[in-house]
């Protein structure tokens, strides 16, 4: 967003001129203004409301049930809609399922279900695993509802009367599995099942069908000067990085004219084109428009369409970097602020797919291993900029390393009664943990301070640029932090009866508390309930847990804190259960539990 901030100032003017130049001539107008002016129109000065947010996952293809890389998409997304509303943003988050193309109505038909029962099947299936696994959205959306079907409708519209979608006559490769049309050099040899030679699509291995037919073509070859002018003035808007040089790579070639819709008599399960019964709009044209949909396009989509970004896999990077904002430069909207792009999930080294029978259910897993589980584990292990691997065994050691020993050991040694007898917040003394070394305290136990001061900031710079499992590293190594410094002043071993003693044990527990009420804090859009359970257990109140909250130990810098002497809430058990690999036969003994009853 401050990236966006910088290029407003100059661009409102210039963005005005060609959404008019536009009416009248398309090429002629959009080869005048190929500065990059025109394009950094964006948002922040149009937004009624500058604490706005908007964020998308993709809609999910409703040929198959959802698998892990699904939850992964949604959970990035949640994990930002959750973040922004600590920061205190009217947040708004769409997901949902995109249900049209000639995949699903092939799918549908070897079902033996009319299209739309069809999807409707499917589609619970993602609401299912979404409400399950906590994931916060606002707005599920579907294509095949009332409210897209004119958001569609009335942006093929725009295009028409612009002159930017003329009739003409397509003829190339077509993939049906990735409702995808491809250059010629995106196309190479392979044998299918029976040995027969095919051709299949060199990146996703789908065969494809050379198409020859009459449909309505978009004058993308028009956009590619002001899609690099785009990219190039503004180098944040695809991320990570890789991500963002194959855009550009991409617009270092001819951008040939695409065609944006298929032959009724080929595609029935569709949006008829406007005014030709005989034309259905291309399916990508007609899924990419749901994130309008949801805006309240195209009557009141300003607030949301103006901070708009997008969640999405690689695989569907071209349509997002490449297709979308040439629509919707054509239509004369904003472009998204950032199109965050991550990478796919293997599984044991392998592709998932159904043959190798190693496609991972999430629904299932997220029962096994809770779903705070689940969400930690794919944001810990997920890196955006490479493909991540999945294994049971990874689940299992990660959880139960970092959130039943690490963290759940802490949480129950400073809250138990061996330690913390009145089951209050303690005391701190400045005398014992003065603000220069000179104390009780060593120098260990500064850095540690310092890290834990310093984390909001970073945990919210890695948040910003969805590279999540960075925060989550950082707040891990701070949480080893703490329990070394409890460990190495052994507050157990500590004389109660020596009032000196019992003001540097009360410091302890008072600056461990502090330590997991910002660990709790920061964790919320990761593990919701588990940070609800740790922070409700420290006696943090709900009103208490946003952003502006994690103000680490202010009686280190002789300000008052809420918390001290503050009873804490109710014991509820274990933070996070210690889980045991399904090939154990052994029952091992619970860390976690152990921790409790400290001598």
């Amino acid at each position: 967003m401050r990236t966006t901030l910088q290029f407003v100032t100059r661009s409102c003017e210039a963005f005005r001129t060609l959404q008019q130049s536009l009416f009248f001539s398309p090429v002629s107008a959009l080869s005048r203004h190929r500065r990059v002016d025109v394009l950094r129109y964006r948002h922040a000065h149009l937004s009624t409301d500058d604490r706005s947010y908007y964020i998308t996952t993709p809609i999910f293809y409703v040929n198959a049930a959802p698998h892990i890389g699904h939850l992964y998409s949604a959970v990035i997304a949640d994990c930002l809609h959750r973040y922004k509303l600590l920061q205190g943003f009217n947040s708004k988050f769409s997901t949902g399922t995109d249900e049209h193309g000639l995949k699903i109505q092939q799918a549908s038909e070897a079902a033996g279900k009319d299209p739309l029962t069809f999807c409707t099947d499917v589609s619970q299936r993602f609401k299912l695993l979404f409400d399950s696994c906590n994931i916060s959205y606002t707005d599920f959306i579907r294509t095949s509802e009332r409210r897209h079907r004119q958001a569609v409708k009335h942006f093929w519209s725009v295009l028409w009367d612009k002159g930017l979608i003329y009739k003409g006559s397509y003829e190339g490769w077509y993939s049906t599995q990735d409702e995808s049309f491809l250059t010629p050099s995106q196309v190479g040899d392979a044998l299918d099942s029976s040995g027969k030679q095919v051709k299949v699509s060199l990146e996703s291995g789908h065969k494809v069908e050379w198409m020859k037919e009459e449909n309505y073509m978009f004058r993308l070859s028009a956009f590619r000067s002001q899609l690099l002018d785009w990219l190039r003035g503004n180098p944040r808007a695809v991320q990570p990085e890789r991500f963002y040089h194959a855009a550009l790579q991409w617009l270092q070639e001819d951008l040939p004219d695409l065609s944006v819709s298929r032959q009724r008599s080929r595609l029935q399960w569709g949006i008829p084109v406007p005014g030709d019964a005989e034309q259905t709009i291309y399916v990508w044209l007609d899924a990419l428009v749901n994130y309008l949909t949801v805006a309240g396009y195209p009557d009141h989509h300003d607030q949301w369409w103006n901070v708009a970004h997008h969640i999405v896999g690689k695989d569907i990077l071209k349509f997002h970097a490449i297709y979308w904002p040439a629509f919707l430069l054509g239509a004369g909207l904003p472009l998204p602020q950032t199109i965050h792009v991550h990478s796919h999930w293997t599984v044991a080294g392998k592709k998932m797919s159904k043959s190798l029978g190693n496609v991972v259910d999430p629904l299932e897993r997220s029962r096994m291993y809770t779903t705070d589980g689940m969400r930690y584990f794919l944001l810990r292990q997920g890196v955006p900029d490479s493909d991540c691997d999945y294994t049971d065994d990874k689940v299992i050691k990660l959880l139960n390393a970092e959130l039943a020993d690490s963290l759940g050991g802490l949480l129950n040694r400073c809250t138990a009664p061996a330690l913390n007898p009145d089951q209050v917040y303690p005391t701190f003394c400045l005398q014992s943990f003065p603000s220069e070394q000179g104390g009780r305290a060593v120098a260990e136990d500064y850095h540690m301070l310092d890290a834990v001061k310093n984390l909001p900031v970073v945990v919210q710079h890695h948040y910003e640029s969805t590279h999540v499992y960075k925060a989550l590293e950082a707040i891990s190594a701070c949480v080893r932090q703490t329990n070394g410094f409890v460990q190495r002043h052994t507050p157990w071993k500590l004389d109660r009866s020596d009032s000196k003693d019992q003001r540097w044990l009360d410091t302890i527990i008072h600056v461990s508390l502090e330590c997991l009420r910002i660990y709790g804090t920061l964790l919320q859009p990761i593990v919701p309930e588990i940070s609800s359970k740790l922070l409700s257990r420290l006696g943090v109140q709900p009103g208490e847990r946003s952003w502006a909250d994690a103000n680490f130990l202010p009686r280190h810098r002789g300000m008052d804190c809420p918390f001290e002497g503050r009873a804490l809430g109710s014991d509820s058990g274990v933070l996070f259960s210690r889980l045991e690999s399904q090939s154990s036969n052994k029952q091992k003994p619970k860390k976690t539990e152990k921790a409790a009853n400290l001598k």
